[in-house]
């Protein structure tokens, strides 16, 4: 890779990461509502991988709190066990059920609404 696409990469990964420790407690977004909110609609599995990476990132990036479009846990795989993701969704209130969101659309928080552009 070049070192100019290592630094827009990291640029971007940093956006996210930012975005994301904005989520509040007992909320969940998408990494598709990420990507939009940063003007990249289409790079939601950029974001996806964001979210893979999180774990080695300081200060901590609430990953459990980034689902996919229908709040599925698609991310649990990159926790340290495979309950890792829900437990701490539960621990902040959130109802799982078979690896989803129970009340995705009253839980979700979007970026483009919720913060300011300014």
């Amino acid at each position: 890779m070049k070192k100019d696409t290592e630094k827009k990469l990291d640029s971007f990964f940093e956006q996210v990461y930012a975005v994301a420790r904005l989520i509040p407690k007992g909320r969940v977004t998408s990494y598709g509502a990420i990507a939009k909110y940063l003007g990249t609609t289409r790079s939601s599995r950029m974001v996806g991988w964001a979210m893979n990476g999180a774990h080695n990132v300081k200060p901590k990036i609430p990953a459990h709190r980034v689902v996919n479009r229908i709040g599925v846990l698609t991310g649990k795989h990159h926790f340290p066990g495979p309950k890792n993701m829900e437990e701490l969704l539960r621990k902040e209130g959130v109802k799982v059920k078979k690896d989803q969101v129970v009340n995705f659309k009253e839980l979700f928080w979007d970026p483009s609404l919720e913060l300011d552009f300014d």
